[in-house]
């Protein structure tokens, strides 16, 4: 028996299905969390299928959270997708189910759950949930197709990345045949509020970078005061460097509110996920965060990213 199948007599065996994703939720997490809630939901509408997590107000134009109480948890099957390790689920609950299950596309480093189903191949966790409703012959409906198309946008950068395959181009096909808004959509994923594109503005204008394409910015909570934005809005300029051809890896310090620091690495090439990793964190080889304890942590970062790169022009 597949693992696909494993998981759908899983989902056939519970009455209730609690489904999880990671803190700070991209289009990927909600994408594969509520599409596969409303896939859920439409194919078995006697169960009680919720998804639990803080809303993200900045994407609530794709889908809004359940109010789960404890008692949910009691005998219910749990699902966590898009979470490569336990810390970064949201809502610490998940391992108060009967039975839990991981679906992820992230290195699997930490291994949690009863089942596990992680893909590095796949280019989200929303492409993922896609090819278990095919190989299952579960039924897509129009809002499933929404969401999991979104996922799986947001995290190919609009097909950009190079995680992006043939297979990924053939899901979100099949998705692109149900009833949605697919303009409104893209139009959606492709705009910003004016305060953002001001903060753009501020990143390009106080982007350093080195002779061989190693960049960082930092965004002090003063910064984001001035442009109004929370951490979370941040990190829609999370891209923004890699739009200068010169600039092949770079960091993002986003401070917080204890003077640490939120890194948001990304590269072009050049792997990055190894720096990640020794600084409280990690991600893929091409796109991973990290935790920083202040500004000589930064430093010691950046360092790293060039002479990463330093290295791969050699």
């Amino acid at each position: 028996m597949s693992v696909f199948q494993e998981m759908l007599e899983k989902i056939k065996a519970y009455e209730t299905i609690i489904i999880h994703r990671h803190q700070r939720p991209d289009p990927d997490a909600l994408g594969s969390q509520a599409g596969l809630r409303e896939l859920l939901r439409h194919n078995f509408p006697e169960k009680k299928v919720l998804a639990v997590g803080a809303d993200e107000p900045s994407l609530a134009w794709m889908t809004r959270m359940d109010q789960v109480a404890d008692e949910d948890y009691q005998g219910a099957l749990v699902i966590v997708t898009d979470t490569a390790n336990r810390p970064r689920i949201d809502d610490e609950r998940y391992d108060r189910g009967a039975y839990l299950i991981k679906i992820d596309h992230h290195p699997n480093e930490d291994v949690y759950g009863d089942l596990v189903y992680v893909d590095t191949t796949a280019s989200s966790a929303s492409e993922i949930i896609t090819d278990f409703a095919l190989k299952t012959g579960l039924s897509l409906s129009d809002e499933a197709a929404r969401l999991l198309y979104a996922g799986i946008v947001g995290d190919t950068g609009r097909f950009l990345y190079p995680a992006t395959t043939s297979k990924t181009f053939d899901m979100a096909a099949i998705l692109r045949q149900y009833d949605f808004d697919f303009a409104g959509l893209s139009r959606q994923m492709d705009s910003f509020p004016y305060k953002i594109a001001k903060l753009q503005g501020y990143v390009f204008d106080n982007l350093e970078v080195d002779e061989n394409g190693a960049a960082q910015v930092l965004l002090s909570r003063e910064v984001m005061e001035q442009f109004e934005v929370t951490e979370a809005e941040t990190a829609a300029i999370v891209g923004s460097p890699g739009k200068i051809d010169s600039v092949q890896a770079w960091a993002i310090f986003v401070e917080q509110a204890d003077g640490s620091y939120r890194v948001r690495l990304r590269s072009k090439k050049v792997i990055i996920n190894e720096i990640a990793k020794r600084h409280d964190g990690g991600g893929h080889p091409l796109a991973s965060g990290a935790n920083s304890s202040g500004l000589a942590e930064n430093e010691a970062i950046y360092q790293e990213i060039k002479e990463a790169v330093a290295h791969a022009g050699k």
